[in-house]
């Protein structure tokens, strides 16, 4: 089901003190983007030296908890086998992205937000 951890998303008020500080710890800024329509929420990517993974800074207060981005062999299969449990609950079912797979947001019993994308 889960197949690796691709990011983590964490809130911050100030986003370029953030990525000023992520940078010093040897993240390097790979992009940025904004949230919403009215260019108002960024989001900014900070890699990490391997390459392979990142840190996402956000600023949107109302997003302000830390969510962790999981790529599964297939978003929709995932969900299908843990739908029925009631402990999960569902912020966002499966819905097709851009690349042709899919993305579903979930939080676990104990809180954690999990965006699931893949396949």
């Amino acid at each position: 089901m889960w197949k690796k951890l691709e990011c983590i998303a964490i809130y911050t008020e100030d986003i370029k003190e953030s990525v000023t500080f992520y940078q010093s710890l040897g993240l390097t800024k790979a992009w940025e983007a904004y949230q919403d329509e009215e260019e108002q929420w960024m989001l900014v990517g900070m890699r990490f030296p391997d390459g392979e993974s990142e840190l996402v800074l956000k600023n949107n207060p109302s997003l302000n908890f830390a969510e962790t981005e999981i790529v599964c062999d297939n978003v929709m299969h995932t969900y299908e086998s843990i739908k029925s449990n009631p402990e999960v609950k569902w912020i966002r079912t499966p819905f097709p992205n851009s690349l042709g797979g899919h993305v579903a947001v979930m939080q676990a019993p104990d809180g954690n937000v999990f965006v699931l994308v893949g396949g």
